[in-house]
């Protein structure tokens, strides 16, 4: 009998979902980057505070742009010359941002550079999604996320040396734009290797190219298994839902659940905190270390340590299962930020603090780091999948951007200080990982190693609801999953 491992051409499979995943380290990089220019990028157009919070902030502005227009892109021209435009928009966002001689130029060019990270954000999951085989999907999904957080523990390199390499008054001049020009160097590779991988089969057959799909599977896997393959997903698509569903959305018992799990999962993404501790690191570490070089250092390392945890749970979430992941990374991501908040609240030495820190990052990248965006990806049916996966990454961005606003409120603030000594942010952040730990066992089946076609049939039983009562499109596909 004929094995797994010949059956699929996983180099190939590899290949293309690593250039995909690109997106992420484009995400990641872009979304970074401004922490080691924003100082000297301040005295150079003379900003106030406020300015230099929009500086920064604004670029989930156009994140939230880009999550709401990804859905009609990748469906209106499919996924890869989506992610093609993608990585065109970042180019410019670099050079426009990079070459700028006023504030005013500078912000617009960021906020198209958010737009390519909104794009990025729902399409590359996607894509990565739908080109894997079910039995890997859980590993190539991860690629996104492991791009993602090298790319921002690169730049936080070479953050790092550039500060270190130039005078002062250097940076302020000239050596900010070469920190923001260093992306060019990922937007040229995506650029190129774009063109080289294949459209999305599943977005081929919903469009009718069943020759340009069958072909594209018969890359991946032997001609007998890419058959099989191809007649499921043409099997997924009734006639009733290519005249109803196809281009049109609709709030039912189908997608509400869905969209529950959806929103749910990338909201809680975000409200343990993990942004707020990439963005505001070195604010956190210097009330420990006392020193800006150290903490710069320190939140070099913090990036280094969620991404060894993003490649520990790469090789685990097909074994062990996304569901376990997300329980187990709750669980861990409430008992370190509370750990962290004790040393913060009972001024423990920073060495102890850090510990904590660094220990919540692992467990972080391990689990919701990179398996809420390997979920997203295979949750929705493929006719709705790019509108629900940009609301739930909509979700995602507000979420990420009222943390991120309120972070800096709750911080500064003199009655929480004198009472909880900076640590009442992670105290909510431990908190709301556990309520996380809670929706997730409750809500979330496991969704592993199960083809696309079946997963929302399965979501759709954690809320006592029969599929076919719900409209769902094939008796098969119900029978099956509950089997």
């Amino acid at each position: 009998m004929e094995t797994r491992q010949k059956r699929y051409n996983m180099k190939y499979v590899m290949l293309c979902c690593t250039v995909a995943a690109f997106g992420g380290l484009l995400m990641g990089y872009d979304s970074s980057i401004i922490s080691g220019a924003i100082e000297p990028l301040s005295d150079y157009f003379q900003l106030t505070p406020a300015e230099t919070g929009w500086a920064v902030s604004n670029i989930l502005l156009g994140s939230l742009v880009g999550c709401f227009i990804a859905p009609k892109l990748s469906d209106k021209f499919g996924r890869k010359k989506s992610l093609a435009i993608t990585a065109l928009l970042f180019t410019a966002s670099v050079v426009g941002t990079a070459i700028a001689h006023n504030f005013f130029t500078f912000v617009a060019f960021r906020i198209l550079g958010g737009l390519a990270i909104g794009l990025a954000s729902v399409i590359s999951p996607i894509y990565l999604a739908e080109l894997s085989p079910s039995k890997y999907r859980g590993r190539t999904s991860a690629l996104y996320a492991v791009c993602c957080v090298g790319g921002q523990s690169v730049v936080l390199l070479t953050n790092y040396f550039i500060n270190k390499s130039m005078l002062p008054e250097v940076m302020v001049d000239t050596g900010w734009r070469y920190i923001l020009a260093t992306a060019l160097v990922p937007c040229a590779l995506f650029i190129f290797f774009i063109a080289f991988i294949p459209e999305s089969p599943r977005w081929n057959v919903l469009k009718g190219k069943d020759k340009e799909a069958l072909d594209t599977l018969s890359k991946i896997s032997d001609p007998v298994h890419a058959r099989t393959v191809f007649n499921e997903i043409k099997h997924s698509f009734s006639d009733e839902a290519a005249t109803r569903h196809k281009s049109r959305f609709r709030l039912n018992k189908t997608t509400v659940p869905l969209l529950i799990i959806g929103i749910g999962l990338a909201v809680g993404n975000q409200i343990s905190g993990i942004n707020v501790i990439q963005y505001f690191g070195p604010t956190l570490l210097k009330n420990v270390s006392g020193s800006t070089d150290s903490a710069l250092l320190q939140t070099f390392w913090l990036s280094v340590c969620q991404f060894v945890g993003v490649l520990m749970g790469m090789a685990l979430i097909d074994k062990v299962g996304r569901r376990k992941l997300l329980l187990l990374g709750a669980i861990t991501s409430a008992v370190f930020l509370a750990y962290t908040f004790i040393a913060f609240y009972y001024r423990l030495p920073g060495l102890l603090a850090v510990v904590g820190l660094f220990a919540y990052m692992v467990f972080f990248g391990m689990t919701w780091g990179q398996i809420v965006w390997t979920v997203l990806g295979e949750l929705f049916p493929t006719e709705i999948r790019s509108i629900c996966v940009g609301i739930s990454i909509c979700a995602m961005s507000m979420a990420n951007f009222v943390i991120s606003t309120t972070f800096p409120i709750l911080n500064s603030s003199a009655f929480l200080l004198e009472i909880f000594h900076g640590g009442f942010p992670l105290l909510l952040f431990a908190l709301f990982s556990l309520a996380m730990y809670f929706f997730t066992f409750r809500y979330l089946p496991e969704t592993a190693g199960m083809p696309l076609e079946k997963i929302h049939a399965r979501v759709l039983e954690k809320f006592n609801i029969d599929p076919r009562e719900a409209g769902e499109r094939t008796d098969a596909l119900v029978s099956e999953t509950r089997s």
